[in-house]
């Protein structure tokens, strides 16, 4: 079983998270060029997940700071001064944590989405088969009937302003944010803390989207995700993978294993002091 060192891997992550010796990300600019080379990251790191994050860019590897003032918070700054602006696709994504997209590869989880074309009828046909639930239901269709709402708003048109409503209400922003259905559009001085999203539909919002995505079929939209899942963390098992991105293990390793076939990752190797199988890309493993 050929065997990955940990050395070789370690120092390609270093790279690919963007860690001391790069110098960290300074802008905006900077932060979007980066998130385009990497297709994909998050905004946090999330804790039990290795994978790029924004955050980990500026502050390099350190919990995220509590401190309001730390320096590395500017990152918020350059977040939410995006939105609206089509810079990239942000929005709860993997995890059902927050997940920066280039426009480039948004249109490959978007043929994963469980949106056909039809904004306006798509989500009763998941509602009518019991996989969305009523909170979800009544959140989307507040938005496709008023447009972009803020988050204090949107609770009022969606009537479910009750302190029972909400845990319902934030499961609701989640599953619709992971399924591209809404997303974070901007930021609006309301509520308590003078700081809400506004939230649109993401057809809407990105009207290109669903004709990008048409062309996409599934088994290429998730060999090209987990390409870049491989690009960004040089090695994982397949429990990673699947953990990452909420697929079942069988389709999972149906994408890993093309691109075994073409060369890019290969599998049946061992990590240097780690137990299990693991797959890796073949350049790390090449001489």
């Amino acid at each position: 079983m050929p065997e990955l060192s940990a050395d070789i891997l370690a120092a390609y992550r270093a790279q690919s998270f963007h860690l001391p010796p790069a110098p960290r990300l300074q802008n905006p600019d900077e932060a979007l060029a980066w998130v385009n080379q990497r297709g994909f990251t998050f905004f946090w790191p999330i804790k039990g997940i290795i994978f790029p994050s924004l955050w980990v860019t500026v502050a390099g590897d350190r919990p995220v700071a509590d401190a309001h003032d730390d320096p590395a918070h500017v990152t918020w700054g350059w977040k939410d001064g995006a939105l609206g602006l089509r810079r990239w696709y942000y929005a709860k994504v993997l995890r059902k944590k927050a997940t920066m997209i280039s426009l480039e590869i948004a249109p490959y989880f978007y043929a994963l989405s469980e949106n056909y074309g039809a904004p306006e009828e798509d989500h009763l046909t998941m509602y009518e088969e019991g996989r969305l639930t009523l909170a979800a239901k009544l959140v989307y269709e507040a938005i496709l009937k008023e447009g972009a709402l803020n988050t204090i708003d949107l609770r009022k048109a969606a009537r479910l302003t009750s302190k029972q409503s909400d845990s319902e209400f934030n499961r609701a922003l989640e599953v619709l944010q992971a399924d591209f259905k809404i997303l974070p559009v901007g930021v609006a001085q309301a509520g308590a803390w003078n700081y809400a999203f506004i939230y649109d539909i993401g057809a809407r919002h990105y009207p290109d989207l669903p004709e990008k995505a048409r062309h996409i079929d599934e088994a290429a939209a998730r060999e090209k995700l987990v390409e870049l899942y491989f690009r960004s963390v040089g090695a994982a098992q397949l429990r990673d993978v699947v953990k990452l991105f909420g697929w079942g293990p069988e389709i999972t390793l149906r994408a890993v294993k093309r691109l075994m076939v073409s060369e890019q990752v290969m599998g049946g190797i061992s990590l240097q002091n780690q137990s299990g199988e693991w797959y890796a890309l073949s350049q790390l493993l090449s001489g």
